[in-house]
């Protein structure tokens, strides 16, 4: 047995160990085998250590909010980062990784349209080592945190360019509305339910906008468009992806809002990149939003699933074993679209608040039924009620918030619908009607937008 040990290290390491044939006696034999048992395990972790890590995968995904940059890769890479100044430049050195043309082609992939980074440089720094050079066009803020195969996804290395201040989407509203000044009365809808009290408390920190004394004030409706970048969402059967879906849905719902005098909407989500849920929540809150509206497109293990649905949260428990899962898959979102738990977030403890949410989760229901109800009209339900569950998106405690799901994208016939801009525009004139339905029989309170110029 010891020559055969032996003849497998000479074959390996090419060494001549001819003294080993003779061994005098069994424990010796036995030390020998040892010792070449421990030469061949050094000698293969050197050879894995030589192994260079193949990035599979290079995306960009630019946004006002930030710049995500990620790396996927069959084993975690290891990494550095560092912050230069006069010119802002990032620095990301990447340890024992292979440079190789998906990694090289990762300066093509940044446009002129990107906020933050200007350009990319990738060389080879010394050996081992892949240097990430990031020009960047203001001082920035970066995150870089590794992310577990999840999902489709392999291991993969975030990098996330903030802004040392985020945009402010309620100056965004006010310059908007400098343009398009509103001057007709509050809207109201024909043949709707009498007026009733709303159960929102007022919100006493409010101040009155100097600019419109009087006037009536303009209702902001915050649309999130679920998924986007890193969380593609469902998928339908013909390669329909949710994220593109509802932020279709999303524009058009945008644009039929701004259309209304006293009404702007906000797009939580203006592009394709990723956005954790509670950083949604945090963007309609700053904005001061009276609504916030998630569009989602329904997906089931099963292709005969069908119809349209809305939801509510539940401070009880889901109201079904069906909206439990959906709202299970939907929290999954932030772990699939890759969130840095190492960083804790200033906003979190502000909005995911433990507390009573009775008030704004009546008002929830409210426009869910009068939302459900439009929808019914240009598509088959999948229930005839609203239905609660434990979403996190919805989890704001000062505003009226539901989740659509707009259509299953994983039906054939519907993932069609989802596909046709004309669907998408009546869906989004549904939820409008919705809308509309909800303000007339729940006049918003005399809450004037907090921020002033």
């Amino acid at each position: 047995m010891l020559e055969k040990v032996a003849n497998a290290v000479v074959r390996m390491t090419g060494a001549p160990i001819t003294w080993m044939r003779r061994p005098r006696d069994s424990v010796l034999e036995v030390f020998i085998i040892c010792l070449i048992v421990f030469a061949c395990i050094g000698y293969a972790a050197t050879a894995f250590a030589q192994v260079q890590v193949q990035v599979a995968a290079a995306r960009v995904w630019p946004a006002a909010d930030y710049t995500r940059v990620t790396l996927e890769s069959p084993q975690p890479i290891r990494h550095q980062m560092m912050s230069l100044k006069n010119p802002e430049r990032l620095v990301v050195d990447l340890e024992n990784v292979a440079l190789n043309p998906t990694l090289s082609g990762l300066a093509d992939k940044i446009g002129a349209n990107d906020p933050y980074v200007k350009s990319v440089r990738v060389a080879q720094f010394k050996p081992g080592v892949v240097r990430l050079v990031f020009d960047l066009k203001a001082e920035v803020k970066p995150q870089v945190f590794a992310l577990a195969p999840v999902a489709g996804y392999a291991h993969r290395l975030a990098l996330d360019i903030y802004p040392l201040e985020p945009p402010d989407p309620l100056m965004t509203l006010l310059e908007n509305r400098e343009r398009q000044p509103d001057t007709v009365p509050p809207v109201t809808a024909d043949a709707r339910p009498a007026p009733e009290k709303s159960a929102r408390p007022a919100d006493k920190s409010a101040r009155v906008d100097p600019r419109r004394p009087g006037s009536a004030r303009t209702l902001i409706i915050a649309i999130d468009p679920g998924h986007g970048g890193e969380d593609p969402g469902a998928r339908g059967k013909n390669g329909t992806w949710e994220k593109n879906v509802t932020l279709a849905i999303s524009r058009k719902l945008k644009e039929r809002i701004d259309q209304e005098p006293n009404m702007r909407a906000l797009l939580v989500r203006d592009g394709d990149y990723f956005m954790p849920l509670h950083a949604r929540v945090v963007k309609a809150r700053r904005a001061n939003a009276d609504l916030f509206v998630s569009v989602h497109a329904d997906a089931f293990t099963r292709p005969d699933a069908r119809g349209s649905s809305v939801f509510a949260l539940s401070e009880r428990g889901a109201t079904s074993a069906a909206a439990n899962w959906l709202a299970r898959k939907e929290n999954e979102a932030d772990l699939i679209g890759g969130v840095n738990l190492d960083v804790p977030d200033p906003y979190l403890k502000q909005t995911l608040l433990d507390l009573s949410q009775t008030a704004t989760i009546n008002d929830s229901l409210k426009l869910a039924r009068a939302v459900l109800g439009e929808m019914g009209s240009i598509n088959k339900l999948h229930k005839n009620h609203v239905e609660q569950a434990g979403f996190a998106v919805l989890k704001s405690p000062d505003i009226p918030s539901i989740l659509v799901e707009t259509a299953f994208i994983t039906n054939p016939e519907e993932e069609r619908k989802l596909n046709n801009d004309a669907y998408q525009s009546k869906m989004a004139e549904a939820i409008f009607a919705g809308i509309k339905r909800y303000f007339a029989a729940n006049p918003p309170l005399a809450r004037e937008m907090i921020v002033q110029k």
